[in-house]
């Protein structure tokens, strides 16, 4: 398996579309980072659910989802599923996150996810943070759109364990969903495990990336 290191990171993005959505693409990522460079300044940007009880349930989860970390998070109202419909106020919410910080690394939607919010917010991602490293995460659901992965970060049996336990404590309003519970998370965690000789692991896609491997 070929390996790369993004170097030191001391500012990550994370955005969703909605609540939970960065929870469950990169809650592991996010668990492993934080706990291994404390202090890292995490700036959140979710673009539905703000002032609703969903709002409450992220601002719990990512505090536990990024433990140690100078966590800040954003939540705005737009409606869930109607983003296409409301894209200047998307575009706005990116771009101030964008004047606001310079990140090593960048967590998001994919592009090629197949539920719209995800789709539409992925792109904004991708031309707003023109030269950075932005990782796509993926997320189960009923429209089958998992594709073939580029970019791998393994998880220790424990951390995948933990990522599944904090799922279900702080979402309680997602439970009802019928892919929604823990065989569904630590499924695919085990496959994308599989693929990088890893026991578990999340996956991302990536549109973009500059090497520097001269000395």
């Amino acid at each position: 398996m070929i390996r790369l290191g993004a170097g030191p990171l001391d500012r990550i993005v994370a955005v969703g579309a909605h609540c939970d959505d960065i929870a469950i693409g990169a809650g592991g990522t996010l668990l492993t980072l934080c706990q291994e460079r404390p202090g890292v300044r995490v700036d959140a940007l979710v673009l539905s659910g703000g002032g609703s009880e969903r709002e409450q349930e992220e601002q719990a989860a990512l505090a536990a989802f990024c433990p140690g970390a100078d966590l800040r998070l954003t939540v705005h109202k737009l409606p869930d599923g109607r983003f296409p419909a409301h894209w200047e106020e998307a575009k706005s919410a990116v771009e101030e996150l964008r004047e606001r910080i310079d990140p090593e690394l960048v967590l998001a939607p994919r592009t090629d996810d197949a539920h719209q919010d995800h789709r539409g917010l992925a792109t904004l991602m991708t031309t707003a943070f023109r030269d950075h490293l932005v990782l796509g995460y993926e997320i189960v659901k009923w429209d089958g759109d998992l594709g073939r992965p580029a970019a791998y970060q393994p998880l220790t049996p424990e951390t995948a364990e933990h990522k599944v336990r904090l799922l279900q404590e702080h979402y309680p309003s997602q439970r009802h969903r019928p892919w929604y519970d823990r065989e569904a998370f630590l499924g695919l965690a085990r496959i994308r495990g599989i693929e990088c000789h890893a026991r578990y692991a999340e996956a991302f896609a990536v549109a973009k990336l500059t090497l520097n491997l001269g000395g």
